[in-house]
């Protein structure tokens, strides 16, 4: 295996986990994960695919919290919310196990804003 790809698998890797940096800093979940990519994007070509896959998750996330939290009174957001929660969870995880096996996984329920 090439160190190239190996750099690759751990920033790849890194990317998908760096989205629970939220727990720590205020919107840390979305920021990290967007400022690694856009800093290893052209050092790693493989990292964008990876940060495209991520940031649409995020933006889609934004959105169905957007919608889901005002409906929440109506039921339908009482769903929709904690699925979203859920799958922001889980998502990232199973993105970096993939990445952790050199493979792009693209996240379901994901949005596709950047391609």
């Amino acid at each position: 295996m090439s160190a190239n790809s190996e750099e690759t698998r751990k920033w790849a890797t890194i990317l998908h986990f760096s989205q629970f940096s939220g727990i720590f800093i205020p919107l840390g979940g979305f920021l990290v994960p967007i400022i690694i990519w856009q800093l290893k994007k052209n050092e790693l070509p493989e990292i964008d695919k990876h940060g495209k896959v991520i940031a649409n998750w995020i933006l889609s996330v934004v959105i169905y919290f957007a919608v889901g939290l005002p409906m929440v009174p109506f039921l339908i957001g009482a769903i929709i919310v904690p699925i979203v929660g859920i799958c922001c969870i889980a998502f990232p995880i199973i993105g970096g196990i993939q990445a952790g096996n050199d493979k792009l996984w693209k996240y379901p329920l994901a949005i596709p804003f950047f391609r």
